[in-house]
């Protein structure tokens, strides 16, 4: 059993589908309306675990109805909840979406507790460092909790993926102690200040944020798959899988989470990208974000049909 442990952020999801996304000042009639577990953390940390994965998750989240529905998800996951702390004087985050017929969407996210994770809440689940086989985190969270994870990571040399969505600033020196980074293209952008539009481009970027000082830097193209890159002349593009796309929020949580079971499993680098990138097709095909998430047989299924590939 492979034990990833996972540290960031549960917001519930307040999805509307609609016609197009609204302009600014526009209402826009939709519907139907859908409420359900999310955030990125929340729905790596879901990933993971449907994939097979003994999964500790640390968050926070507030006293009220939507923290309490989060605990009964992540039990219902068999997901290790000793970690999630419930701060009365929060509200649990929320995330407003929108997602158009297109299955483009648009989001607002009020982080509410999870925003508020402070160094002693991570400190307290030093032993799961010292256990666990990889470590997950992203940016949508204190920026405390995110430097307090990575020096622990590195004291108990556990690996460490960081998906830096949303992207907010950080201290750019803590980036030696992540060995894998999953930006998407505009993630990318802000790392490196170059647009990704092609393979070509994903190399420029890609080699320069491996000089900021990351070992493996992964950038995921949706559809396309995602472009990996260790170091020297080339990086490879790892191919997307042919799916019709409901609704692709999420998908880049599915690809995270199911990327930490892969690697954690002891896949190779590109047989965890392969393994992530069926994970992340799975998910758009079904509306929603945690709940969306596929079992490892599902993975598995799909992996097996060759035309699936791209």
């Amino acid at each position: 059993m492979s034990n990833v442990l996972v540290i960031g952020s549960y917001v519930v999801d307040l999805m509307s589908r609609a016609p197009h996304l609204p302009k600014p000042g526009e209402t826009v009639l939709g519907g139907p309306f859908q409420m359900g577990p999310g955030g990125k953390g929340g729905n790596q940390a879901t990933a993971a675990a449907r994939c097979g994965s003994e999964v500790t998750f640390i968050t926070k989240v507030g006293d009220d109805l939507f923290g309490q529905e989060a605990l009964k998800h992540f039990e219902a996951e068999n997901i290790n909840t000793q970690y999630i702390k419930v701060d009365p004087s929060q509200s649990t985050g929320a995330a407003l979406i929108a997602v158009d017929d297109k299955s483009e969407n648009s989001i607002v996210v009020a982080l509410g507790a999870c925003g508020t994770i402070t160094e002693e809440e991570v400190v307290v689940a030093v032993e799961r460092f010292k256990t666990a086989d990889i470590v997950l985190l992203q940016l949508e969270t204190s920026i405390e909790a995110v430097v307090t994870t990575l020096k622990l990571a590195k004291k108990y040399d556990v690996p460490v993926i960081l998906n830096p969505a949303p992207y907010q600033e950080f201290p750019r020196e803590t980036l030696s102690n992540v060995t894998y980074i999953t930006p998407n293209e505009t993630e990318a952008f802000e790392l490196s200040r170059v647009e990704v539009k092609d393979e070509e481009s994903a190399l420029v970027a890609a080699r320069k944020i491996h000089g900021l000082g990351v070992e493996t830097v992964i950038i995921t193209l949706g559809s396309k798959g995602a472009f990996l890159y260790t170091g020297g002349e080339k990086g490879v593009l790892v191919p997307g899988l042919k799916v019709e796309a409901v609704d692709t929020t999420g998908a880049g949580d599915a690809f995270n989470g199911g990327f930490a079971h892969a690697l954690s499993t002891g896949y190779s680098v590109r047989e965890a990208m392969t393994f992530a990138n069926a994970v992340a097709a799975l998910s758009v095909t079904k509306i929603g974000t945690a709940p969306a998430m596929p079992y490892k047989h599902e993975v598995e299924e799909i992996l097996k049909r060759g035309d699936a590939v791209k």
